[in-house]
């Protein structure tokens, strides 16, 4: 059975004890699928093909700096968030990476658990994210507390339905395909023309729309799926 999950993350570390236990930490407690590449050449490679919520980045990598990978990611127009690792914390360094489009960095050696928060941080802003309580018409989804509401009523979803469902609700409105879906829900070697994305969808609209005048999960033939409000508007507001 494949591992499904909600956020996709990129770490390019040459040492690979560190690379490994970054990425197995990222999985552990973030839920974040994690594809790992240990030179500059393979991570600047997979960064521009496939969508990641965030890139991990170290800057003494062999075939291509990591300063270097950095600056052609924003030259190319990428907007993805990046958390450097560097064994440099000098004025003069911190002020070169994030002129070359850095969003933060980890002076080595780090503590896994500042790690962890960080990236949090980073993925929540990419997505434009400040409250962590999604609100969509009566539909409200706590991505810290990882609880969904309808007109005031828990919605019990299983991990995956819940994954899904906030990855939608984080593009209100926005048609998402079933590539993109998987691609953000699976590991890299997901099964391309699996149909656990319509089972699950068909899950959702029995628990949040069935019994609800407004339907909020559109099927787009052919495109996709989204979901939305009578207005395609969403608000958001913090915890109660």
């Amino acid at each position: 059975m494949l591992q499904s999950y909600e956020m996709r993350v990129l770490v390019v570390e040459d040492e690979k004890r560190l690379a490994e236990n970054v990425a197995r930490s990222l999985r552990e407690n973030t839920s974040c699928a994690v594809d790992v590449a240990f030179d500059g050449e393979e991570g600047l490679f997979l960064a521009e093909s496939s969508p990641y919520d965030l890139l991990v980045l170290d800057l003494m990598l062999p075939k291509l700096p990591g300063l270097d990978l950095l600056r052609a990611f924003r030259k190319h127009g990428h907007k993805t968030p990046v958390l450097i690792l560097t064994a440099r914390d000098e004025k003069d360094s911190v002020v070169s990476l994030l002129n070359a489009g850095a969003d933060d960095y980890l002076a080595k050696p780090f503590d896994l658990g500042e790690l962890l928060a960080r990236s949090k941080a980073l993925i929540r802003r990419g997505k434009g994210e400040h409250s962590p309580v999604i609100v969509i018409e009566d539909l409200e989804l706590d991505s810290v507390a990882r609880r969904v509401s309808r007109a005031g009523e828990l919605v019990v979803l299983t991990p995956m339905e819940y994954r899904l469902l906030e990855y939608l609700a984080h593009r209100p409105g926005a048609v998402v395909s079933k590539t993109e879906l998987l691609e953000h829900l699976y590991d890299y070697n997901w099964e391309k023309f699996s149909n656990v994305i319509e089972v699950y969808i068909s899950g959702l609209r029995r628990k949040i729309d069935e019994e609800a005048p407004v339907k909020l999960i559109r099927t787009h033939r052919g495109l996709g799926y989204s979901l939305q409000g009578k207005e395609n508007k969403e608000s958001r507001r913090g915890l109660k």
